[in-house]
């Protein structure tokens, strides 16, 4: 019988009970069985009753609950129960090698007890998510059992006299405490939940958040398994494989990591010291986020401290396997037997540890361990890290919600300084937290080391180390050098961004005007500069990569040719390989060191920006606006999500009422009650000493219209926000008057907006939502009223055009609308609001006289005195005063006049005799007027070209959407999921091949190369430490010694070898970049101009900014890591795989299992970073945009609900950022348990295998590397993948058709001054946009003689235009021809053509730079051609009195210019190039009359002598010229003199005269 239970020893009795049944040490151990066999009976039937009924349960969120009290650590008592269930079962089978027979008894209760706690916790997860508490009671019995069975075997251990130095009793000792525990835990829980013994037991709910089904982030939630390995995640990863992750897949955040809650956790302790520390000193940040916050980050360290120490587990169980596996002779048996109690052997703990499998085991476990540990640890800090951005956005948010506009405006906040404190420094907060458990974990870490290391290695281990920390500072150098170049580089990438922008804005000029090159030229000339600062970055990027690779190959240098030639002792294999693990170490922490320390430091820059940012002034106390914060907070409290504005408004309004009223305005008897507001000796200032507006003194009288008029820049616009308290008062008040009583009572809604006053500013503002949510701007949405607005507007034709009507996105990253119509838009807004006071700051300055007519009308003195509202109107139009019910003049910022017209007409003649000038002179213009097409049907007009053409192009090709084509439809599932899963192979090889062929070659050799001889370094050390063994000879020595010149080669060669690879990964991307970028800039300049019209500015700006950026500086790195990370895998499999072959049965399974990990988590980590970078976007333009409108927004009074805006905005953002690094801890979690596998085979099969030694130590050290690199392999994959996207998407521009440049003449064939006559024919013209879409000119014939002025004119849309691009070739001219003196223009090269013509645009153009710049490029002209053209234009005395004359600076697209004045530019500019044919485009369209009047007397006589072609839009403008052409739909309707065609009465040309008469 050789399994006998309690074994069969020759002479032994085993079986018999002479001395008391339990002195029979086999008796007690069957005993010590009966309750795990007791649990299994009774848990298996229930758990399969369990799971059979579970399956019906729906409701997924309550699987997750954890109901039980005392959860965690009954979790961490059963970990800690198998772990010594393993040791005892380990201790076991080794004691049972020392006895002659098989004794079960030793280790098969062990193995029992290790199946019973298994199921036990099975069991209470089942019961605990079920909510059945009744039947822990068998858990309960389970225990009681064990423990008592344990004590007695321990008494009996006692008795025996068996000692602490016996594992045995150790091990019953540790079951008995563990079993105690848990029966205390277990009688916890019938404490709190009463749930048996007691007559009432206690009902739970779950927690807010479990109840709340839109909560998706579990980790708080779930058990502590499920927290440690991201089991909760599966399905959303799984299934990501099938569907996109969308918004709505991800859900909520908990409550406890919402912004408001982390804003108020951050306030109170920030507002904590204001009141315990002196009042007077600025509370620090610092502090505030260590009393918020620091626990967390405790915790995480203390997580990070123990992986740290159990990373040292692998080295120290190497060198023992190693080691034993050397003398693994028999240890002799004689002296054991003395040792026999029981009739059996007891071990002490260190001969269990000189066993080779147990050190295997323990091994895998210590690694299992320590990645779970380190994973937890980053978690938390990420979680925190989160938290605590969102709760500093809130801080910065509130902040700017109350900062002085003066602030603003005098410059010491810009809005980009607002930006980076946004995108940057909270971003830099939160990398430092990240990081910061690194900071005090480090430093251990390398204590630790080089401990271990001088314990194996005795003096030349510090050697090595000393190799290590010389360098560290020089990475440090490197990291911060880095940092600057990365500074310089944005700076440029700034710079050219500009300039591109600026290209593009202006691409139809320079064509044009052939100009393109010359500006194509200037980007350029800035992308070098950017290039220099790139490979500068190149540079000390595989600096650092070198640094990285080669100071570990430095150190075992150093070491190992030292201890040769220092020590007496041998090296052994086990010693060596133990180190090289252990300098394996040291290097993450020293790399990392730098990173972290490099992040602290600009962490303390931050946070010193923060600190001043909230330190600066707010708007002043004193206003009628204060009230602000008192109610808002409140708002937030109460209403989590999406409350209902109103109700928020009117709760808090009331709680305002009450107490603010008394002590802010009190009404004295001589103000009368139709008074509004009314400002009492006022001055005002914007933050200077200067008082902008000084002595004023005025009302404003209830439910009137009062205008404000006087010339610019008199403080009409100031005088306004001085009345909303956004100026700051010097002295004087101002009062607003109080409701009549009974409205309150009467009507919450009358009340509710009482003090929000409806503004439209003069710079309109628009938020980035559709037009109705900017016109409704949070009010309830009321059919009637909003239709009314439109039409008062003359919204409703400019949304007809709109692609989604009123659900258009609009604003920054919406359509771009023209200025006029998103003042409308302001406006409409301002009429739509409920309020009772309207301020309208100069509403018609960006509209023509029939919309501004129609305003006035509809808008202004029907819609809004028909509501009795206060309305007051900044103007310049004096035409309107008529209709004013009080007029306040203003003039150099005080107070001229107050008073009705009549009053003013008596009072002040003078005044109002050179009113009355000014208004006939409107009066004539008016007259004058005889409008064909207004301004606003030309903005219309550029609108639908915009779209029109923007369908065309969308049959045509679908640009950027193939794949998001493929993933709508649901049918071709198969071929979705295939397409997601793939890897962008095509794009990467277009990628490396625009970085040049010879240096991809270089690459891949030298990379090959540098991994060959690292394998080959450690090979050789293997051979030279298990040389030969007997070493006492002098002669042993030598050759100990010989091995040592081959060493250092090697050595050198690999660190020659890590310099050469580091640089070519860099510089093959500085090569790609610049070649990409070179080929996209020329294409897009040389694009059609079909091609502008058709892709949005902004998709070509992505191209020109994200994505050139991601392929400037992140593809390299990448690539680097991919590369870097996948061949050490690959060769330490190979070098496991040379040792033990056995290991590669092994691998098949780890390898499909890592396939199936690497493509779900692929997929999933897309769409999360997706999610993460589209949820970014809107928040960053949430903050741009509040502080841009900062005090339409305070006037309006609607602070919380963009509060509340913001709030969720980060919430969102939160929530995606979270799930992407759960996401990557999910996918860390698995790769890593997947490399202890790895580890654990390669080390059961050394340890079988018995091989040499030295090569079992060669391949543990390689497995142990793998558990580190193999998750980077799946990381940088999917980075990679994300980041080829940018290729693609330019790539899919590098396809443009160019225009063609070449022109069938040669360029010598054209006479030097051609075009010298300028007679034009035109013959049977036909012209088309593209190919694709209808002809905009059919059979156009034409003939113009030299020096005529020809004025065309027809409807919108009749191919006015389009001729005059014909012209200059830019339209597809298909059929017939143009010949400009002889000469076939479709002939010409372009450049040429367009260099001999001018052109006058719509709408003027000018670029940042100087005045020369502007009128003359090229630089061929004399100053005084120029001073000629700027004279007859009307410039020469605003350009002389300008500092530097010429070279005066223009801002980007001339903003320091009126728009008149760009005009008159754009004029000097054509007459610069002194050409015989000009064309003038609608050019008189944008400017007032005064100007026009010098626009038309200059084309008179300064052209006098050229041919003029004029497309008009004011008919008048071309009654005038010689010759007069009609269009229609592409066609010419009539043509002949104005006078002929005057007569014939029923001609077009007639009646668009008569129309406009």
């Amino acid at each position: 019988m050789a399994l006998s239970f309690c074994g069969n020893d020759r002479g032994s009795k085993a079986y018999s009970v002479d001395k008391g049944v339990l002195d029979n040490g086999c008796f007690v151990d069957a005993l010590n069985l009966v309750p795990h066999v007791f649990l299994l009976f009774i848990t298996f039937p229930i758990l399969f009753i369990g799971w059979g009924s579970q399956s019906s349960k729906v409701q997924i969120h309550h699987n997750t609950w954890l109901h039980f009290p005392g959860h965690n650590l009954r979790w961490i008592l059963t970990f800690t129960l198998l772990f010594v269930h393993v040791c005892e079962i380990a201790e076991g089978i080794v004691s049972n090698t020392w006895v002659s027979s098989n004794h079960l008894h030793l280790f098969m209760p062990a193995l029992m007890g290790f199946i019973a706690a298994t199921t036990s916790v099975v069991y209470y997860h089942n019961i605990e998510t079920a909510n059945f508490p009744k039947l822990l009671l068998a858990l309960f019995i389970y225990w009681i059992l064990a423990f008592i069975t344990k004590m007695i075997k321990l008494w009996k251990f006692a008795e025996a006299s068996l000692g602490v130095q016996q594992l045995r009793f150790c091990i019953t000792a540790l079951l008995v405490v563990l079993y105690g525990l848990l029966m205390a835990v277990e009688i916890n829980v019938i404490r709190v939940r009463k749930y048996v013994f007691f007559a009432n037991p206690q009902r739970v709910k779950p927690p807010e958040d479990l109840q709340d089904l839109g909560v998706r982030f579990l980790q708080p939630f779930v058990n502590l398994l499920s927290k440690a390995t991201y089991w909760w995640m599966n399905p959303l990863i799984i299934g990501a494989h099938k569907r996109p992750i969308e918004l709505k897949k991800i859900g909520k955040l908990p409550i406890a990591m919402r912004a408001l809650t982390n804003y108020m956790r951050l306030k109170d302790s920030y507002e904590e010291q204001r009141k315990t520390e002196d009042p007077d000193k600025s509370p620090s940040i610092w502090k505030s986020m260590y009393r918020a916050f620091g626990g967390s980050i405790l915790l995480s360290s203390t997580f990070r401290y123990m992986a740290d120490l159990l990373g040292f587990a692998g080295p120290l169980c190497i060198s023992g396997i190693v080691g034993h596996l050397d003398n693994s002779t028999e240890i002799d048996r004689t002296n054991k037997t003395a040792n026999m109690t029981f009739g059996v052997y007891f071990m002490s703990s260190t001969e269990l540890l000189q066993n080779t499998s147990v050190l295997a085991v323990l091994l895998f476990l210590a690694l299992v361990l320590q990645r779970t540990f380190l994973q937890a640890s980053y978690y938390v800090t990420i979680e925190t890290g989160i938290n605590l951005r969102g709760a500093l956005l809130a801080m910065i948010y509130n902040k700017i919600l109350r900062l002085s506009t003066s602030n603003m405006s005098m410059g010491e906040m810009t809005l980009g300084q607002i930006n980076n404190l946004v995108a940057i420094e909270t971003n830099q907060l939160m990398w430092f937290l990240f990081l910061c458990p690194n900071l005090w974990a480090m430093p251990v870490q390398i204590i630790m080391g080089v401990i271990l290391l001088y314990y194996l290695l005795g003096n030349s281990a510090l050697i090595g180390a000393g190799v290590i920390l010389l360098l560290a500072p020089v990475q440090y150098l490197i990291a911060t050098k880095l940092a600057d170049t990365q500074k310089s580089t944005l700076d440029y990438s700034t710079d050219r961004l500009k300039k591109t922008t600026e290209i593009l804005k202006g691409i139809k000029l320079l064509k044009l005007y052939a100009w393109d090159n010359i500006f194509c030229d200037r980007v350029e000339e800035t992308r070098e500069k950017e290039l220099t600062s790139l490979k500068t970055f190149a540079l000390y990027t595989s600096m650092s990569i070198f640094m990285n690779a080669a100071i570990p190959i430095a150190a075992v240098l150093a070491t190992f040719v030292t201890h040769a030639y220092v020590e007496e002792v041998r090296l052994s294999p086990a010693k060596a390989f133990a180190s090289l693990a252990l300098f394996h170490i040291l290097v993450t922490p020293l790399f990392l060191l730098s990173t972290v320390v490099r992040f602290a430091v600009k962490a303390l820059v931050s946070v010193q920006k923060l600190s001043e940012f909230l330190q600066s002034d707010e708007i002043g106390d004193d206003s009628w606006r204060n009230t602000e914060m008192s109610m808002s907070l409140e708002v937030g409290k109460k209403y989590k999500y999406h409350g209902d504005t109103k109700a928020i408004n009117r709760k808090g309004r009331y709680r305002m009422d009450n107490y603010e009223q008394p002590t802010r305005r009190q009404l004295r008897p001589t103000e009368t009650e139709d008074v509004a507001v009314q400002v009492n000796d006022g001055f005002f200032t914007w933050g200077s000493n200067l008082s902008t507006l000084s002595d004023i003194n005025i009302r404003i009288p209830t439910g009137q219209l009062t205008m404000i008029v006087g010339q610019v820049g008199c403080g009409k616009s100031s005088l306004l926000l001085a009345m909303l308290g956004e100026m700051q008062t010097t002295s004087g008040k101002v009062y607003w008057s109080k409701l009549p009583d009974y409205e309150i009572l009467f009507d919450g809604s009358i009340s509710k907006n009482r003090y929000s006053v409806a503004y439209a500013a003069q710079k309109s503002w628009l938020l980035n939502a559709t037009v109705e949510e900017n016109i409704t701007f949070g009010s309830p949405f009321n059919k009637q009223r909003y239709k009314a607005v439109i039409d008062a507007c003359s919204l409703q034709p400019d949304i007809d055009l709109l692609p989604f009507g009123d659900q258009t996105e609009i604003g920054e990253r919406g359509i771009n609308l023209s200025g006029g119509q998103r003042q409308r838009i302001c406006v409409a807004r301002a009429l739509y609001q409920n309020t009772n006071i309207v301020f309208l700051d100069d509403p018609f300055s960006a509209l023509d006289i029939h919309l501004s007519d129609h305003l006035m009308q509809e808008g202004i003195l029907k819609f809004l005195q028909d509501d009795k509202r206060t309305v007051v109107l900044v103007t310049h139009k004096l035409q309107y005063l008529i209709h004013a019910d009080w007029i306040i003049a203003m003039k150099d910022g005080s107070l001229l006049r107050e008073g009705t017209l009549k009053d003013i007409q008596t009072h002040d003649v003078e005044l109002y005799e050179h009113w009355k000038t000014l208004m006939n002179r409107q009066d004539q213009e008016l007259e004058k007027e005889t409008e064909m097409e207004s301004q606003t049907t030309l903005e219309r007009k550029t609108l639908r070209r915009a779209f029109y053409s923007r369908e065309a192009k969308n049959q045509i090709d679908d640009e950027d959407e193939e794949e998001e084509v493929e993933e709508d439809d649901d049918d071709n599932m198969s071929t979705t999921t295939s397409r997601r899963s793939k890897i962008p192979w095509k794009m990467c090889c277009r990628y490396l091949s625009s970085g040049g062929f010879l240096m991809v070659f270089l690459m891949v050799s030298s990379k090959l190369a540098k991994h060959s001889v690292m394998v080959a370094i450690d090979y050789w050390l293997a051979a030279w430490t298990s040389s030969n063994q007997s070493l006492w000879s002098s002669l042993g020595v030598l050759q100990h010694r010989s091995y040592v010149p081959v060493f250092i080669i090697l050595c050198g060669a690999a660190i020659a070898l890590c310099l050469i690879t580091s640089l070519t990964v860099e510089f093959l991307g500085v090569a790609a970049a610049t070649n990409l970028h070179h080929n996209l800039l020329n294409k897009i300049i040389h694009a059609p101009i079909r091609f502008f019209d058709v892709t949005p500015l902004g998709q070509i700006l992505n191209r020109f900014s994200a994505d050139t950026n991601i392929i400037d500086q992140h593809i390299p790195q990448t690539l680097e890591s991919l590369t870097r990370s996948t061949l050490l895998c690959l060769s330490a499999i190979g070098v496991i795989a040379f040792v033990t072959p056995s290991f590669l049965i092994a691998l098949v399974p780890l390898a499909v299992a890592f396939y199936f990990i690497q493509k779900y988590f692929r997929v999933a980590s897309k769409d999360l970073q997706d999610l993460d970078d589209s949820t970014q976007l809107p928040l960053l333009c949430h903050f741009s945009e509040t502080a841009e409108g900062l005090t339409t927004i305070r006037a309006f009074r609607h602070e919380a609900r963009f509060k509340q805006r913001m709030l969720e905005l980060t919430d969102t953002n939160d929530t995606a950022y979270l799930f992407l690094s759960a996401a990557n801890r999910w996918l860390e979690v698995r790769t890593d348990y997947l490399g202890a596998v790895i580890v654990l085979t390669a080390a059961v099969a050394a340890i079988w295998t018995s091989s040499q030694s030295g090569l079992v130590g060669l391949g543990l050290t390689y497995a142990l590397t793998v558990t580190n690199y193999l998750n980077w392999v799946v990381r940088n994959l999917a980075d990679l993948e994300v980041q080829m996207a940018a290729v693609k998407k330019v790539n899919s521009f590098l396809s443009t058709e160019s225009e063609n440049y070449e022109g069938s003449m040669d360029v010598s064939q054209v006479p030097e001054d051609w075009p010298q006559h300028g007679e034009i024919k035109i013959q049977d013209l036909c012209v088309r946009y593209d190919t694709m879409l209808k002809p905009v000119l059919k059979h156009v014939n034409a003939h113009i003689n030299p020096g005529q002025k020809v004025g065309i004119c027809g409807r919108t849309g009749s191919g006015k235009s389009s001729l005059s691009l014909a012209f200059f070739n830019m339209v597809d001219v298909f059929e017939g021809k143009i010949v400009i003196d002889g000469i076939d223009i479709c002939k010409l090269p372009l450049q040429t053509l367009r260099s001999r013509l001018s052109i006058i645009l719509q709408d003027p153009v000018l670029f940042s730079g100087s005045i020369r710049l502007n009128l003359d490029p090229e630089c061929t002209c004399t100053d005084d051609r120029l001073w000629e053209a700027l004279e007859i234009a009307q410039l020469k005395n605003m350009v002389k009195a300008l500092p530097g004359g010429l070279d005066a600076v223009v801002t980007e697209g001339g903003e320091n210019f009126s728009v008149g004045q760009r005009q008159l530019f754009c004029l000097a500019r054509a007459f610069v190039r002194k050409s015989s044919i000009l064309i003038m485009d609608e050019a008189t369209a944008s400017i007032d009359m005064a100007t026009e009047n010098i626009l038309q007397k200059v084309v008179m006589t300064a052209f006098a002598d050229r041919t003029v072609v004029t497309i008009a839009h004011r008919v008048h403008t071309i009654l005038t010229a010689d010759l007069v052409i009609v269009m229609k739909r592409g066609s010419i309707m009539e043509y002949g003199t104005p006078e002929i065609l005057m007569e014939q009465e029923d001609g077009l040309f007639a009646s668009f005269v008569k129309a406009d008469m």
